[in-house]
């Protein structure tokens, strides 16, 4: 018997959900727009990223996820544009700060006050707007006290600038320190079938504080989506090529973990996308999923894993696939930054 062909429909109606405690309001699903921009190829044609953007608002997604450093700067300049027209009374806005990208490919992680403030107006300017809704600092410099950063977050807060405060890839004892200067609203990490290792100390720690979970990267990058000829399809411009996950040394392994969510998918009749995504959904209501996409097509094929339900007995099946080491590091050591950024006490900094 022929598998079901996966689901494609968009009727399905994006719910929506509280992000944290503190109030902010959010569809279920949200979009990741850096891949319009930057890291994955080459930037794609402005008009078409537009059009999807519009496209997503017009199905019921309204938070909207981009960087300072996608680009730099030409994520935040696009979704500029995409705002026009009254489209910015219909959506959420996260953007981040923190990572400074040179040219030479160096990168930098600044969280003192004098950047935080800088790169907010900065965002601002770009963006087109005069308030950003949810603003993360994008990885935690480990040389300020977290104390000093949230403090001038939280004037910017006082100020009607940024509404919400959120954190991306911070360790527990961060979120904790962070949290008593400011309430935190959201923490963005990456959280997928293959990734899975905030578990145990990240996700307790945001539901016991009220914090809302945005999951980046649910589709492991792509790979869920197709498996390991994705590395075929990289161009040259791709980071992705570079990513330990995907080195041939470690694709053979992982492809296992695919080709079992695969069979289960086409048990379900939906894609191995699709089931990959529900299983991020079936967390809790206080997770948000941000897969991005430059497709269309794509689009509406994450939209419809809103539809796809899974059973205790499901998840298990699901996790215990996955459960086998993943081969591979998530990223180099730069960006690994969650499980080593304790920063140091306030009583040992001075601003410069």
């Amino acid at each position: 018997m022929a598998a079901a062909a996966p689901a494609t429909k968009t009727a399905v109606a994006v719910p929506r959900m509280k992000l944290g405690s503190q109030g902010l309001e959010v569809s279920a699903l949200g979009l990741g727009c850096m891949g319009m921009s930057a890291y994955y190829g080459p930037p794609k044609p402005e008009p078409d990223m537009v059009a999807l953007i519009h496209h997503a608002v017009a199905a019921g997604v309204t938070l909207l996820d981009t960087s300072d450093v996608y680009g730099p700067h030409t994520n935040e300049l696009l979704l500029g544009k995409a705002l026009q027209g009254g489209v910015r009374d219909k959506v959420q806005l996260a953007t981040k700060f923190g990572i400074l990208a040179g040219g030479d490919g160096a990168r930098e992680i600044r969280g003192d006050p004098a950047y935080v403030r800088a790169a907010c107006e900065g965002s601002l300017r770009r963006l087109g707007v005069d308030c950003i809704d949810l603003y993360y600092q994008h990885r935690v410099d480990v040389g300020v006290p977290i104390e000093a950063t949230m403090g001038e977050l939280k004037k910017l807060v006082e100020e009607g600038k940024i509404k919400y405060i959120g954190l991306s890839e911070a360790s527990a004892s961060t979120i904790r320190r962070a949290h008593a200067v400011h309430p935190i609203t959201a923490v963005q990490l990456e959280w997928s079938l293959w990734s899975r290792d905030v578990e145990e100390d990240i996700i307790p720690t945001c539901r016991e504080l009220g914090i809302g979970i945005v999951a980046y990267s649910p589709l492991g990058r792509g790979f869920f989506s197709s498996g390991p000829k994705l590395v075929d399809t990289l161009s040259d411009q791709d980071f992705r090529k570079d990513l330990p996950r995907f080195q041939a040394e470690n694709l053979e392994k992982n492809t296992m973990v695919f080709e079992h969510v695969s069979a289960m998918a086409a048990k379900k009749g939906c894609s191995a996308s699709q089931l990959a995504l529900a299983w991020v959904h079936h967390q809790g209501n206080d997770v948000c999923p941000i897969p991005g996409t430059t497709k269309v097509e794509n689009f509406n094929q994450n939209v419809a894993a809103l539809s796809v339900k899974l059973t205790p007995e499901e998840m298990a099946e699901l996790e215990s696939y996955a459960s086998a080491d993943i081969a591979g590091d998530r990223y180099h050591d730069f960006l690994n930054t969650w499980k080593d950024s304790e920063t140091p006490p306030m009583s040992s900094w001075k601003a410069e």
